[in-house]
């Protein structure tokens, strides 16, 4: 990965083309940019040495964006809640939240080293799909 603003475009293109509307294609691109911050930010602790990959596939039902770094591995269970009083005025802490409100799916599977997240944003169907795979 060049860049978090080359990944940036790179999902804004990929939800685009999927045929999600703006608001969907905004979330995706700013869960996506919020992924990859942290795995650079948290992750790699900013190490030119390591790397974050990123990969995009779209399974005919789902957008899949995995984005993954060589850091130290994240456990989310430990993650405070930014929701909790004593969380609120903290510069930090929102970023996986903010994920996980915009996407279907977030799941997190540890490397050695390192912490892959992926993030599942599902696509809407139309009456017309549905039908057709009912038979109709």
């Amino acid at each position: 990965m060049e860049s978090v603003s080359e990944l940036e475009s790179m999902a804004e293109k990929f939800a685009t083309e999927a045929g999600l509307d703006d608001d969907e294609t905004f979330r995706v691109t700013m869960a996506t940019r919020e992924a990859a911050v942290n795995a650079v930010l948290h992750g790699n602790e900013y190490d030119p040495a390591k790397q974050v990959t990123a990969s995009f596939e779209n399974t005919g039902d789902s957008l899949v964006i995995t984005i993954a770094d060589e850091g130290k591995g994240l456990d989310p269970s430990k993650l405070p809640d930014p929701r909790e009083p004593e969380n609120l005025l903290l510069g930090t802490g929102r970023g996986i939240f903010l994920i996980r409100s915009m996407m279907d799916e977030v799941n997190f599977r540890q490397l050695h080293p390192g912490t892959e997240l992926t993030l599942v944003k599902h696509l809407a169907r139309s009456a017309e799909n549905d039908l057709a795979s009912a038979g109709g």
